[in-house]
């Protein structure tokens, strides 16, 4: 995974709430097992007209959304199912942040996991970057000091020192566990 140190991006807003994984990736395009390739069905039923045709009144297709990865969302993002998926499509859209009120702890985790920085912020904070949500702007997010800024904002968030950790540095699991290889290996001809 690439490492989250300090990230400048574009911002989409999505003032909805209790958006669940089957809206951010309906179960029709859970047929495969990679990581990549599910981007394109991010939201699809809500960026999506029944032709196929992009709706344009949906969040993600406004032309100030254009190649956004910070999204800002309202409570409970992310809950339903714990298919892993989401953060998969989100990721491969191009969102490297995500910001709301509240997550599903499940959602969270598994954002962690795959190198997305899930933050949670006051709703008051929230409410306010959701309410520019008709305009181009640009937050910055840096990790290593837990700020965001941009115009006319100035704000702190918490993290977990160990999801920190984890994406200052790019890991996931199995890179932690690959940092004690030598005492893995050490240990396994001890044992045998």
């Amino acid at each position: 995974m690439e490492p989250i140190v300090k990230h400048e991006g574009i911002v989409a807003t999505m003032n909805r709430v209790n958006v669940d994984t089957d809206q951010i990736i309906p179960k029709q395009f859970l047929k495969r097992v990679e990581r990549t390739g599910f981007g394109q069905f991010l939201f699809y039923d809500w960026r999506f007209l029944t032709d196929g045709s992009p709706d344009p009144n949906f969040e993600l297709n406004k032309s100030h959304t254009k190649g956004a990865s910070i999204l800002v969302a309202a409570h409970n993002f992310g809950c339903g199912s714990s298919r892993e998926h989401a953060p998969w499509a989100l990721a491969d859209y191009g969102f490297k942040v995500i910001i709301a009120p509240s997550f599903a702890d499940i959602f969270y985790n598994n954002c962690v996991k795959n190198g997305m920085l899930p933050i949670r912020l006051e709703e008051e904070t929230v409410y306010e970057l959701l309410g520019r949500g008709t305009e181009r702007f640009t937050l910055t997010v840096d990790l290593r000091n837990q700020t965001i800024t941009g115009e006319n904002i100035q704000v702190s968030f918490s993290i977990d020192p160990y999801w920190k950790e984890m994406l200052l540095n790019g890991w996931d699991e199995i890179g932690l566990t690959l940092k004690f290889e030598k005492e893995i290996t050490a240990f396994e001809k001890q044992v045998n």
